[in-house]
């Protein structure tokens, strides 16, 4: 019997376009493959959706809320439908990057230094000398992300916004300068490390997602016993919140200062895109686009 794959993406985060992108090339793929693909672009009668469809497996490839928060897990758990990735509380968890530090730190995974405050707060003073970073507690794909350097008198004013839409509270982050490292988990194997630069100040949305917006190196070009480390730690975060199915940690690596290594986030949801990372480290290890998304399919399950 043919299995039958709801494809879940798009929603209506900020990370709606890459979603969709993500979701058409995992749909193509699975019908290469021979699945029952059904493609859904999640509304929030998502429920009502997977009613209907019936699907045997969602592929969830939906970037930010909610898809990557817990909220669609917990529907897909109470549906009874196998669903890839991370399960209720290791999404939730992911996607408060505040709690999420704390269990690296649990963990040993280094961090950096961080305090959470509220976004008027951090608009009216520096909370910590320059350079420091702001960022939502819970969006991906870096939107809402300023860095604060010496050359800025005030913190970012866009935070007084009264259309801001990432939320009341802001994570502010010690700046570690250096090389952009990330590396994926495969069910519990670490894969590759890939060095990022972009084409602009940091990794931001236009340097992930746009073509020319980075340059990837692959493998990392770092020392041995930092690139294991990266391997090791990859999976030490991916353990520490409980991840299922594929994740990918990205860190910053300072190798020509204090030689710091620390990690930023666990992506609980990484884009599957022609641009995307992931992708890029499979195909690194022998494993093609398409044996990549079986293999995301095939490990579906519930309470996970």
């Amino acid at each position: 019997m043919t299995k039958h794959v709801a494809v879940l993406m798009g929603g209506w985060s900020a990370e709606r376009e890459v979603s969709l992108r993500s979701g058409k090339a995992c749909a193509e793929a699975l019908s290469r493959l021979g699945y029952r693909v059904t493609p859904l672009d999640v509304g929030r009668n998502v429920a009502e959706m997977l009613r209907a469809a019936r699907p045997d497996v969602a592929l969830n490839v939906l970037h930010g809320r909610p898809g990557e928060d817990g909220t669609l897990q917990g529907i897909l758990e109470i549906l009874g439908i196998p669903y890839s990735h991370s399960g209720v509380l290791a999404s939730a968890l992911a996607m408060r990057k505040d709690f999420a530090k704390t269990l690296f730190r649990s963990a040993g995974v280094p961090v950096a230094e961080d305090m959470v405050a509220s976004r008027f707060e951090a608009a009216e003073r520096h909370l910590m000398p320059p350079p420091y970073v702001i960022k939502p507690l819970a969006e991906g794909s870096s939107v809402g992300v300023f860095i604060v350097t010496q050359e800025h008198a005030n913190p970012p004013q866009e935070l007084f916004r009264s259309d801001w839409a990432f939320g009341e509270k802001v994570l502010v982050e010690r700046y570690i300068p250096g090389k952009e490292l990330t590396c994926a988990v495969l069910g519990d194997r670490p894969l590759d490390v890939i060095e990022i630069v972009p084409a602009t100040r940091f990794y931001d949305y236009e340097a992930k997602y746009a073509a020319g917006g980075s340059t990837h190196t692959l493998p990392a070009q770092i020392l041995p016993d930092v690139y294991q480390e990266v391997r090791r730690l990859a999976l030490a975060a991916h353990n520490a919140l409980g991840c299922r199915g594929v994740s990918r940690t990205d860190f910053r690596y300072d190798s020509r200062g204090t030689e710091k290594l620390v990690c930023l986030e666990v992506n609980t949801q990484p884009g599957m895109t022609e641009t995307s990372l992931v992708p890029e480290l499979a195909g690194y290890a022998g494993i093609t686009f398409d044996e990549l998304v079986r293999w995301m399919v095939e490990d579906a399950s519930t309470n996970r």
